[in-house]
């Protein structure tokens, strides 16, 4: 970096600092720094809304801190005419802060069904691939308060159990990178302040009031329970209690597979002890899923109700053999063989 461009860059990072000198900003990015806690190189997932420009604000300023190198990514998935044109008004808006931001496309062709699914794996796969490029473990992703609940409710309608209730963690896994949710407990309110009090502005995705798209009514209606009275802190009360569960749940599954499974063979072949069994359905039913992940090479557990079926078919049956996600399974004399089929 040159002479000039270092002073530039010195002025601006002063600029951002003095920021904080606002009393709610400072109190925001201090809540957030306690929150992210990392002293390693990070990308910043950016869309160009409040949620993903406050978190590029306060990933800036947590980077001149902390000393860190920060890339900033923004999606451009293709699926509206003027995404494009609307990822450089962002490139550009952030670039005025001494933020360099670069622009990912989607290339192909795009799905008429499952449209934000699709999108969002399509994202993440991008996003991942670049972190292994740049040799980054870690991502950071604006999901905040809100989108807690609303996931709540969208999990609840797909009939999730409690850790697809709960999935929307604050840190995660994708393709062997860390996905990071700094903003997991903020309300979104405060991303709207600091968004509009650092850039002025933010882009607002019409697909966002598209009620054709389940979380947009789902966000719809949890606005029609906030007039009712909801009260978001027992809500998320009731979520972090789920949550607690939920680790005790992964506590005991991970004890039953480190004491009770027996992987031959690089992973590809295993016994199971009949104490394997000896255990709460929902600890055997979760120990079970990962066993034919782990044997059947498969990124996502199988479906729920295949692995009830073959468990109750242990339960009944002195010998047996089905196939499931890759895997033979095979009940010889009460022993339960996993294989890749």
């Amino acid at each position: 970096m040159s002479l000039k461009n270092s002073n530039a860059s010195n002025k601006i990072h002063r600029l951002l600092l003095n920021k904080l000198k606002d009393k709610r900003a400072l109190q925001i990015y201090q809540k957030f720094e306690n929150y992210l806690n990392i002293n390693k190189n990070f990308i910043v997932a950016v869309s160009g809304g409040p949620d993903s420009l406050a978190l590029s604000f306060l990933a800036k300023i947590y980077s001149i801190k902390k000393k860190l190198n920060v890339e900033y990514f923004i999606i451009d998935h293709k699926l509206r005419k003027n995404s494009t044109t609307e990822a450089r008004q962002v490139k550009k808006k952030l670039k005025k802060f001494s933020i360099n931001l670069n622009i990912l496309t989607w290339h192909g062709k795009k799905p008429k069904k499952n449209i934000q699914s699709i999108a969002r794996e399509k994202r993440y796969r991008l996003l991942t691939d670049q972190a292994k490029k740049l040799n980054i473990n870690n991502i950071l992703l604006g999901h905040h308060l809100d989108d807690l609940f609303e996931n709540f409710f969208i999990r609840i309608l797909r009939g999730s159990g409690l850790n697809g209730l709960v999935s929307l963690d604050k840190k995660t896994q994708k393709n062997q990178v860390n996905l990071i949710r700094p903003l997991i407990d903020f309300d979104k309110k405060d991303l709207i302040y600091i968004s509009n009090y650092i850039f002025d502005s933010y882009v607002n995705d019409p697909s966002n009031e598209d009620d054709k798209f389940k979380r947009v009514r789902i966000r719809n209606f949890l606005k029609q329970l906030g007039a009712e009275g909801l009260d978001r802190n027992k809500f998320l009360l009731t979520i972090k209690n789920l949550k607690s569960a939920n680790e005790t749940i992964k506590f005991y599954t991970k004890k039953n597979l480190d004491n009770n499974v027996t992987f031959l063979k690089k992973k590809k072949y295993v016994i199971l002890k009949n104490s394997f069994f000896f255990n709460s359905s929902e600890v055997v039913f979760r120990s079970f899923s990962e066993v034919i992940k782990i044997v059947g090479k498969k990124y996502h557990p199988v479906r729920g109700k295949k692995i009830v079926n073959i468990t109750q078919l242990i339960n009944d049956k002195p010998s047996f053999k089905v196939t499931l996600g890759g895997c033979v399974i095979k009940k010889i004399n009460e022993t339960v063989i996993v294989s890749k089929e």
